[in-house]
């Protein structure tokens, strides 16, 4: 029971807190053990999103408006947290895009960087900067910040492909700035296959020095990938809690693909179980090939090819894969290592 003189502290306490708010202050030892925690409290939820439920929508929205007219026909994947926000972590977006046959998403450019994994369909196309690249199903292909970028599906059968973005992150900074082309379609000045051929194969033009901390590749074929995995397999030197991992990378200086975000491929072998691991970047997967299941804290998640689902930060994470399995995932973690901030844990 409060004495007398406790009651009389208080008072004086709510007296001055009044009196703060008049000249936009407040106490910092009111909210200090929110503000400075003592371990990672993410404000959003781990979630799935199965592609066979999603789908529907998907081409759905291609009978309701076009590609040309909605600029990106997209459906955002909102973290259940933080609806409304168009976000899937505080710091990245996320989102399935769907381009029919013939159809043709209008250039434009933007300062956030953007990433396109390709989940459904082959023979559709981006053109980055002058350069076009037919996209397959497993490809990683980067839309660099302020590059002129535009789509178009020369196929016979629809297109869907994960957007990432850091769009929150641009946000926070209040660093947007966008502007549309002046044709639909930019004009091609360099034939396909020129930026794999001109920095993908181990070597560099003599005298290039990079512009940006951008990869000067923007596609990654899965095919390639796929098979850096296998030739890594042959090895079985599993690692506990990732099986056999792969991070993307700027082949001019061995860093992170895209400055602010990181992507990985990764191959969880059948039966394999991945020792609890937990780190500081939230993380967005979306399944290649196999099924199985994720334990992301006190939750469990079953998915299968071309599902969806995202970890929050310094949630234990434990992968347990039912068949062969190939996940391809994309976080923030280059940012935080740039800031010194990131962590992980391995195990209990």
């Amino acid at each position: 029971m409060q004495t007398a003189a406790q009651k009389t502290g208080d008072n004086r306490r709510k007296d001055f807190y009044g009196r703060l708010g008049p000249l936009n202050m407040a106490p910092l030892w009111e909210s200090l053990h929110q503000l400075v925690p003592p371990q990672p409290n993410a404000p959003y939820e781990a979630a799935l999103w199965h592609y066979k439920d999603v789908r529907p929508y998907l081409m759905e929205s291609g009978s309701l408006i076009t590609a040309k007219e909605a600029v990106r026909r997209v459906l955002i994947l909102e973290n259940p947290a933080m609806q409304g926000k168009a976000a899937i972590t505080p710091t990245l977006y996320a989102g399935l895009q769907l381009i029919l046959p013939g159809e043709v998403a209008p250039s434009h450019r933007h300062t956030q960087s953007a990433l396109r994994f390709i989940v459904e369909g082959n023979g559709a196309y981006t053109a980055v900067d002058g350069e076009r690249t037919t996209m397959r199903e497993g490809d990683f292909v980067i839309t660099p910040s302020w590059t002129w970028h535009d789509h178009g599906n020369d196929s016979a059968e629809p297109m869907v492909w994960l957007d990432g973005l850091d769009i929150p992150l641009i946000q926070m900074f209040n660093a947007g700035f966008a502007e549309n082309g002046a044709e639909d379609e930019q004009e091609v000045t360099r034939q396909e296959g020129d930026a794999l051929a001109r920095y993908g194969a181990g070597l560099l033009p003599v005298d290039w020095k990079p512009k940006t901390r951008t990869s000067p590749i923007f596609n990654y074929p899965y095919a390639r990938t796929r098979e850096a995995l296998e030739t890594m397999r042959r090895e079985q030197k599993w690692d506990p809690c990732h099986g056999l991992k792969l991070r993307y990378v700027n082949p001019a200086t061995g860093e992170s693909a895209m400055p602010t975000i990181g992507t990985y491929m990764q191959l969880l072998p059948k039966s394999f179980k991945t020792e609890p691991y937990r780190s500081t970047d939230g993380t967005v997967f979306s399944v290649v090939e196999g099924s199985g299941k994720s334990r992301i804290g006190d939750r469990e998640f079953i998915w299968g090819k071309r599902d969806i689902f995202v970890a929050p930060s310094w949630q234990e994470i434990v992968h347990e894969a039912d068949s062969d399995a190939v996940l391809f995932s994309f976080s923030d973690r280059p940012i935080q290592e740039k800031l010194d901030i990131w962590r992980e844990k391995r195990g209990k």
